[in-house]
């Protein structure tokens, strides 16, 4: 079995989180995600960007149910108003009906309503292009908008490294461009080996480095 098969075979997507997102460029988002998450900043966050940009991530780091939803559960698209509940996510807000707008609408004026509740909502473009009703659309410019972009290919091994040492990882610098030219190289994937070979190398105190890479990978072949 190849490094490449094992290594997707041997790790779980890890469970999406602000910690595990590396941001390249967009940090801000994620600051902005985590003062959400501490009840400060404006009720509205609205993240845009094409697939693989890492809206999806983002969303349900701040809220689980988005991925239970992912998954097959029963998740609606568009959660109603709860007085217990203090941040909300919609997620591909320019897949909704006309029926999920609607619930949308009410949900955002809700939010608008009560101090300390926030919504994050995420779709392929900026509210002003997405073609949705008028008010549903205003609203989700009130807010925060963010576009999300990707890292590029010539990006990832300096994101990874400074992922890897914001953990206090003790990196080799040869490892990443190893990774990249051995593994597959979306960034999900590459953040659970690095993840979980830093477990390995802690639990050895030693450094992360191409011969440990080559020796945990051995082992989960045997």
């Amino acid at each position: 079995m190849s490094p490449r098969q094992f290594t997707l075979d041997l790790l779980r997507p890890p469970t999406p989180s602000l910690d595990n997102f590396v941001p390249g460029v967009n940090g801000a988002a994620v600051a902005a995600l985590r003062d959400a998450l501490c009840g400060h900043g404006p009720p509205f966050i609205h993240l845009w960007g094409a697939a693989g940009s890492g809206r999806s991530h983002l969303l349900a780091a701040v809220q689980p149910t988005v991925m239970q939803a992912e998954q097959g559960g029963a998740q609606p698209p568009v959660p109603g108003f709860s007085a217990t509940q203090r941040l909300y996510v919609v997620d591909d807000v320019h897949r909704l009906d006309s029926a999920q707008q609607a619930a949308l609408f009410v949900l955002q004026d809700a939010v608008r309503q009560h101090i300390g509740t926030f919504l994050v909502t995420a779709a392929d473009l900026p509210p002003a292009q997405l073609r949705l009703r008028d008010d549903v659309r205003t609203r989700l410019a009130w807010g925060l908008v963010f576009a999300l972009h990707p890292i590029a290919e010539a990006d990832q091994a300096a994101a990874l490294l400074a992922y890897a040492r914001a953990r206090g990882a003790r990196v080799d610098e040869e490892l990443v461009p190893y990774m990249l030219t051995r593994l597959p190289r979306d960034m999900r994937t590459l953040v659970a080996v690095l993840d979980a070979l830093d477990a390995y190398a802690l639990a050895r105190q030693r450094a992360l480095t191409v011969p440990l890479l080559r020796e945990w990978l051995q082992q989960g072949q045997t």
